[in-house]
This record gives C-alpha cells, structure tokens and sequence, in this order.
C-alpha cells in the first residue's frame, strides 16, 4: 500500500490500537483506551501528521512502550491542571475569597 498520511490510516488500525489499548490494561493503566492511544501516538511519535505505510503505523503502534504512554498521560495531566487553574483564575473561587 502506498504511504498516506497518518489520519487516513485511524479507522483501519481500529484493532491494533485496540490490542495496544489491552496491553496497557495488563499493565495497569485501567483507564487506556484506543483513543487515548491513538492521542499519544499522535503527540509523540507522529507530529505533524506524516505519511506513512499501513505497516509503519502498525509496528509504531505495537512498538509504543508504557514509558512514552506514561509520558503522554503525565503531560496531559499537568496540561489539563493548568487549564483549570487558569479558568478558576479567571472566573474567581469564591470558596477562597476572605471576606
């Protein structure tokens, strides 16, 4: 098959991301899903939406190690912590407020 970039490919490596998605579940990692998988993927190992061959995309995805999908998740984490500091920061916490 011919290289396309790597969105084309989402819905025909649905199972691979499924498989990595229950390896991580053996793992420990509960809450994984092929989504999120696919989201790490994107982030770390695929920026900018490259071409690739289906089995390029197929051995990146059975070749992600927990480390990267841990790095992946901490970062979300912190990302996310920020976005709901700045909102609070934004709209006030009147729990906080001294009177």
């Amino acid at each position: 098959m011919d290289n396309q970039h790597v969105d084309a490919w989402k819905e025909m490596i649905y199972p691979a991301l499924k498989s990595k998605q229950e390896e991580l579940e053996m793992l420990g990692y509960e809450q994984a899903t092929p989504e999120e998988v696919w989201k790490c993927l994107s982030v770390k190992i695929w920026k900018g939406n490259p071409e690739k061959k289906l089995h390029e995309m197929v051995q990146d995805i059975f070749h992600l190690k927990s480390s990267v999908y841990l790095s992946y998740l901490t970062i979300q984490s912190y990302e996310n912590d920020d976005l709901a500091a700045s909102v609070e920061a934004l709209l006030g916490n009147p729990e906080n407020t001294e009177n």
